[in-house]
């Protein structure tokens, strides 16, 4: 992030510090408790913002050499994404196409060939077929047309993304819009090395694991024993960007900062930026590395998700030696656990139990305050975008 705009950012938490508010979103809205109980929608939801919409499955760092892949089928489709011998990212379908079966079933790796478990068809990292036994017994076949099937993908900022559909429209300059594409190259995310990698399944809706980034109007109760002692609660900027939007929260380091020249200040120390990118994507930079937070519906139910929780250390300290670097893994383990820890064992417990007042249908409605107008995006957005005749009601 610009300088100037980290200034800028600092002296409106400070200024709402000093004052005593937060962000307005001047309004209190409701939404019906059914968008995260409803099957129809959630299977709209699904298709749309999921299967019709690029997705990111990790930063550079996940693919930090030739011949480097990882696995994904969090979206129902099975994802082979590579780091080819040239170096540049290449994604596909993860299905042999002699009979179908999972080519790779580890979760990642480095490999100069894919062999499929079941006929030892055989890919190269850039999708090719290179080899399958007794191809005179099998039958002339055209080895150049039977690769693995494509998928739209690109490496933008240090970010990877790939679309589930083989015909679908990678568009980044839509889906991360003027202001992300702006900003995020300032952060250097592809110089990160992958530290910490958390799954979580939990009896929640997706969207409810989205709303725990979108407020911390409860540190002060929720999170008394944890982040409500390195962070002022109740006290943040925000600004939308289209489908998108940016968070600042309010670390307590800000009370000593504010007394150093405004060329010291920096927001990856007083402050901690939370990126939201549509539909699921939750991405926080911080002094020592960031945070990749994403969250995925389960088909065919409503009321579960799995989320993953990724941490990445900056590059001059995962290269640290000696002393120097047990101490900086040291510190760095404590910090991802004890962030993953909070995010399981507070936040989504509460996510859980909102979930479970929905499917009983205790309440028509849930409403969202003034003071959260992260909440009231995420869903004004969902709703647009599914072309739903009434969005979130103002009371």
């Amino acid at each position: 992030m610009k300088h100037a705009e980290q200034v800028r950012l600092m002296k409106q938490l400070l200024a709402h510090i000093d004052a005593g508010t937060t962000v307005d979103a001047g309004v209190i809205r409701r939404i019906p408790t059914s968008t995260y109980t409803d099957p129809e929608q959630a299977e709209q939801e699904r298709k749309r913002f999921f299967l019709g919409t690029p997705q990111c499955v990790g930063l550079s760092g996940d693919l930090a050499e030739a011949g480097a892949f990882l696995t994904n089928n969090d979206l129902g489709i099975p994802i082979l994404a590579t780091r080819d011998t040239e170096g540049r990212f290449q994604a596909f379908i993860n299905s042999c196409r002699h009979r179908g079966a999972i080519v790779e079933t580890e979760p990642r790796g480095v490999k100069r060939r894919f062999s499929c478990p079941f006929h030892a068809w055989t890919y190269d990292s850039s999708g090719n077929l290179v080899g399958l036994p007794k191809p005179d017994h099998f039958g002339d076949v055209d080895t150049e047309c039977l690769g693995l099937k494509r998928l739209p993908a690109e490496e933008r900022h240090g970010l990877l993304f790939v679309h589930p559909d083989p015909d679908g429209k990678m568009d980044l300059d839509d889906l991360l819009g003027d202001q992300f594409n702006e900003e995020f190259p300032t952060w250097n995310f592809a110089s990160l090395t992958p530290i910490n990698r958390d799954v979580y399944d939990a009896a929640c809706n997706w969207k409810l694991a989205m709303d725990t980034w979108g407020e911390t109007y409860h540190f002060s109760s929720r999170h008394k024993d944890t982040l409500f002692n390195s962070f002022h609660g109740n006290v943040q900027c925000y600004d939308e960007s289209g489908h998108n939007h940016r968070m600042v929260l309010c670390r307590r380091e800000i009370d000593e900062m504010r007394h150093t020249p405004e060329d010291e200040w920096d927001i990856s120390v007083a402050g901690l930026p939370v990126y939201w990118i549509f539909p699921n994507v939750i991405l926080m930079p911080f002094r020592f590395g960031c945070f990749l937070v994403r969250s995925y519906p389960t088909s065919g139910d409503p009321g579960r998700h799995v989320s993953r929780v990724d941490f990445y250390m900056k590059s001059e300290l995962a290269n640290a030696t000696g002393r120097e670097a047990v101490e900086i893994n040291e510190f760095i383990s404590t910090v991802a656990e004890s962030f993953s820890g909070v995010i399981r064992d507070e936040d989504y417990v509460m996510g859980e139990s909102q979930q479970a007042a929905a499917n009983a249908g205790a309440l028509d409605h849930i409403m969202f305050g003034r003071n959260e107008p992260a909440l009231h995006h995420y869903h004004r957005t969902y709703a647009e975008k599914l072309g739903l005749p009434v969005g979130p009601v103002p009371i």
